[in-house]
C-alpha cells in the first residue's frame, strides 16, 4: 500500500540472492592459485546459499534476539545455561556442516587452510558472532592433537560435522566445541598478571587433574563443552582444558556470573565467571601456559585477518549495491564522480586485504605440508600479527566510510550497516590489541632474523615501483633504530611492512593497473587516511567492475 502523502521511489533493494563466491573474482582466483581448487566445487556451493535471504536472514535474527543467561532452573538448581534464539544454532550447523571449525585436520592436504579461509572468509559476510566458538575450536585443535590421552577421547567429537547443541557431558556428545578463558580483572592482556590457581588432584603433571579457582574477566562462549584455560600452578602460568561436565557427571564449578553487554559479536556470548575447585587437566607442560597459548593464538589471530577481511568485502558490496541502486542529483551514485573515487578507493583496499589474508592462510598451509621453510615461517609468525593490526584497524575506517555510502539509511539498525560497522573494532581487542600486536612483531622479528631477512628479500625482489622500494626501506630504516625508539616507532614499522607487503602481493596478483593504482594511492602523502582520494580517473571503471561485476 502507498502512502497516502507520496510515492515510494529511490529506495534500494536488500541485497540478497547473489553469490558470493562467484562475484569475488580476488577470492576466486586466490583459491585456484593457492592449491585450494580441490574444495572449488563445495566454495561455489557454499556462496551461492550464503548470498540467500534465509540465510542473511538468520545473522539478522541471531543479533536481534541475543543470549539469555539463565543462572538457576526454577527448582533453585545452579545451571549457568546460556538460551540462544534457534538462529544461533542453524548458523553454527552451517559452520559446522563446512567443516570451518577443523578443515585443514579433518582433510589435511595442500591447500586446506586457504579452502577453510575462503569459507570462513564467506561466512564473516553473513554473520561473525558464530564464528567465535568456531575459531577456539579451530586453535584448540593442534594443541590438544600433542595430549594423546586426552585427544583420543575427543578427536570423533572434534572432527565431527554435527553441531550438536545440548548441555550433556561431553561423553555423551556428537561434537564438542572449545571456548577460551585467559584475562582476567586486574591484568587484560598481560596475563602473567593473572591470580587464578590450580593445584593437582592427585599426582599432578601433563595430563593430569587439576582443582582451579579465580575468576575470568572474558571468558569467550561459556556455552562450549569446555575452555582452555590458564591459570598459575606450581610450576608457574599453566593451560588447563576445563570442560563444563566432570568426569563423574555432575557439573563442573564454572560459575556464570553474567554476560558481558557489548557493543557487536552481540549474537555471541561472552561472561564472566568464577571456578570454585573446577576439574581441569593439564594441557602442555606445567609453568608453559603462555607457550601453549601463544601457539592457538597464531590461529586466532589468522582468523581475524580473515574475519576483518570478510566484513570490508561486506560492507563493500553493500556500498557499491547502493550506489548502483540509488540516485541523487540526477543519476545513480555510481556515476557520480567523487562516489566513484570513494568507491574504487574501498574495492583496491578490500582487495588488498583479501590477498595477504589468503597469502597468510598458504603459509599456514606450508608449515602443515612440507618441512618448515623459514620464509614460510615468517610469513606466520611476522606478518600475522602484523597483518591483524594493519585489516583490523582498516576495517573499522573502512565500515564507516561504506555506511556514510548510503547516507543516513546507513545509520538504521534496520538495515546492514550498522551492525557491520559495530562488529569492526572487535578482531582489533580480541586476542591482542594494537600496541600487542606491533610489540608482537618486534618480538618475532628477534626472534626470527633470518626468516625476517627472507622476507624482506621476498618483497624487494617484487618491489619494482619506487614507491613500493621507498616502504620497503622504511621498514629497514626503522629496523637500524635502537631498540627503545624502536619500540615508540613499531606503529608506523608494522603499518610500512604491512602495506609493503599489501603492494607486492598485487603487483603479483591483480590486473597492472589496478596494483598501480593501489601503490600511487597508498604513497601518495596526499591521500592520507580519507578514502577517494585517488589521483587518477581512469582506472574507476576497471576497478569497479572487477571489484563489484555484479
Amino acid at each position: 500500500m502507498q502512502w497516502p502523502t507520496h510515492e515510494v521511489t529511490n529506495q534500494v533493494p536488500d541485497l540478497r540472492d547473489y553469490d558470493l563466491f562467484a562475484s569475488d573474482l580476488a577470492l576466486c582466483e586466490g583459491v585456484r592459485r593457492e592449491n585450494a581448487d580441490w574444495h572449488l566445487e563445495e566454495l561455489q556451493r557454499l556462496g551461492m546459499e550464503l548470498g540467500q535471504g534465509r540465510i542473511l536472514q538468520l545473522g539478522d535474527l541471531a543479533n536481534r534476539h541475543l543470549p539469555e543467561l539463565l543462572t538457576h532452573d526454577r527448582n533453585g538448581y545452579r545451571t549457568d545455561v546460556v538460551s540462544f534464539h534457534p538462529s544461533w544454532h542453524l548458523l553454527l550447523a552451517l559452520l559446522r556442516r563446512e567443516g570451518l571449525h577443523a578443515l585443514p585436520w579433518i582433510s589435511p592436504r595442500p591447500g586446506a587452510h586457504v579452502a577453510r579461509a575462503a569459507g570462513y572468509y564467506m561466512h564473516a559476510q553473513v554473520e561473525a558472532g558464530s564464528l567465535c566458538p568456531t575459531t577456539m575450536t579451530f586453535a584448540a585443535i593442534p594443541v590438544l592433537q600433542k595430549e594423546p590421552r586426552l585427544f583420543a577421547q575427543l578427536q570423533d567429537k572434534l572432527y565431527s560435522l554435527e553441531h550438536d547443541p545440548r548441555d550433556l557431558p561431553i561423553a555423551a556428545k556428537n561434537s564438542v566445541l572449545i571456548g577460551m578463558g585467559m584475562t582476567e580483572k586486574q591484568g587484560g592482556s598481560d596475563v602473567r598478571a593473572n591470580t587464578t590457581t590450580a593445584r593437582p588432584d592427585g599426582a599432578g603433571g601433563r595430563g593430569a587433574d587439576y582443582l582451579i579457582t579465580g575468576h575470568k574477566w572474558f571468558f569467550s562462549a561459556p556455552m562450549c563443552d569446555a575452555h582452555m584455560v590458564l591459570a598459575r600452578s606450581e610450576g608457574g602460568l599453566s593451560c588447563f582444558f576445563v570442560p563444563r561436565w566432570r568426569p563423574d557427571g555432575g557439573k563442573n564449578a564454572v560459575l556464570v556470573q553474567r554476560l558481558k553487554d557489548k557493543l557487536g559479536n552481540r549474537s555471541n556470548s561472552s561472561g564472566e565467571v568464577e571456578f570454585q575447585d573446577a576439574h581441569g587437566i593439564l594441557v602442555g607442560e606445567e609453568g608453559r601456559g603462555i607457550p601453549t597459548i601463544l601457539e592457538m593464538a597464531g590461529y586466532t589471530r589468522l582468523d581475524c585477518v580473515i574475519g576483518s577481511a570478510g566484513l570490508m568485502r561486506q560492507a563493500f558490496a553493500q556500498a557499491a549495491h547502493h550506489a548502483r541502486h540509488r540516485s541523487a542529483f540526477g543519476k545513480p551514485l555510481i556515476e557520480q564522480p567523487l562516489m566513484r573515487n570513494v568507491l574504487a578507493d574501498l574495492a583496491l583496499e578490500s582487495e588488498a586485504a583479501t590477498l595477504l589474508m589468503l597469502r597468510l592462510a598458504a603459509a599456514f598451509d606450508a608449515a602443515d605440508n612440507s618441512a618448515d621453510d623459514p620464509l614460510e615461517r615468517a610469513w606466520r609468525r611476522i606478518m600475522t600479527p602484523a597483518a591483524k593490526f594493519w585489516i583490523c584497524k582498516r576495517a573499522l575506517e573502512f565500515c564507516g566510510e561504506c555506511m556514510e555510502v548510503w547516507g543516513g539509511n546507513g545509520y538504521v539498525e534496520t538495515g546492514p550497516m550498522a551492525r557491520l560497522y559495530r562488529e569492526a573494532p572487535v578482531n582489533s581487542i580480541w586476542e591482542g590489541s594494537g600496541n600487542v600486536m606491533c610489540l608482537d612483531v618486534l618480538r618475532a622479528i628477534e626472534r626470527e632474523p633470518d626468516g625476517f631477512a627472507l622476507l624482506l628479500e621476498e618483497l624487494e625482489r617484487a618491489a619494482t615501483p619506487p614507491a613500493v622500494r621507498a616502504l620497503v626501506d622504511g621498514v629497514k630504516d626503522d629496523m637500524a633504530t635502537p631498540p627503545q625508539q624502536r619500540e615508540m616507532l613499531a606503529r608506523r614499522f608494522v603499518q610500512q611492512l604491512a602495506l609493503a607487503a599489501q603492494s607486492c602481493l598485487m603487483l603479483q596478483h591483480a590486473p597492472a593497473a589496478v596494483a598501480q593504482a593501489f601503490i600511487a594511492s597508498r604513497g601518495d602523502a596526499a591521500c592520507g587516511r580519507v578514502y577517494g582520494t585517488l589521483a587518477s580517473t581512469t582506472l574507476q571503471e576497471e576497478i569497479l567492475r572487477r571489484a563489484w561485476p555484479a
